[in-house]
């Protein structure tokens, strides 16, 4: 293994670890030439996924795309991003899993829907709105009505706290 720092070709294998269970294997190496130390990792080559976007283009799946679009829509919620990382990560195992390589991104759309439904409707409805493409206010109305004839937790808030009180009193 090329050394990063001085480009030596040859380094020693100083500690072995398996990672991401037992996906990936992670190796702290040393290099024979300058002795910095530095990591890296071994994991099998999986053919790739290819997503089928809605205009018909195709891409290879990128996880890290998809996690910033879901981190963007869970930002000031209280959903971790670790949670998000290990959503993702099982996302793309369960797609890998699939015999067919392709995956609409409408597919891939609705996973993440179902799971932001779950676990927080802020971000389900952040996320749907950029997924959905949302042209106006009355795409939120009416998926906050399908949300709250669908939802426990809406139900129950709907009652009591989503109220609304105008500041200004009739007369």
């Amino acid at each position: 293994m090329e050394c990063p720092y001085c480009n030596h070709p040859e380094s020693r294998v100083l500690e072995s670890r398996s990672t991401e269970g037992g996906k990936t294997i992670r190796r702290r190496r040393q290099c024979l030439e300058c002795l910095h130390r530095f990591t890296t990792y071994e994991r099998i080559e999986s053919p790739p996924i290819i997503v089928i976007k809605q205009d018909g283009t195709k891409e290879c799946f990128d996880n890290s795309k998809l996690l910033r679009g879901i981190i963007r829509a869970c930002e000031k919620t209280s959903i971790s991003q670790e949670n998000l990382e290990i959503f993702v990560e099982e996302l793309e195992t369960q797609l890998q899993q699939r015999p067919q390589r392709q995956v609409s991104s409408y597919e891939i759309g609705e996973y993440v829907l179902d799971y932001l439904r779950q676990e927080n409707e802020v971000a389900y409805i952040r996320f749907a709105s950029v997924y959905g493409k949302f042209q106006g206010f009355k795409d939120f109305i009416e998926l906050l009505n399908h949300l709250q004839q669908h939802s426990p937790l809406s139900n129950s808030l709907s009652q009591s706290s989503l109220n609304y009180v105008s500041p200004v009193p009739s007369s």
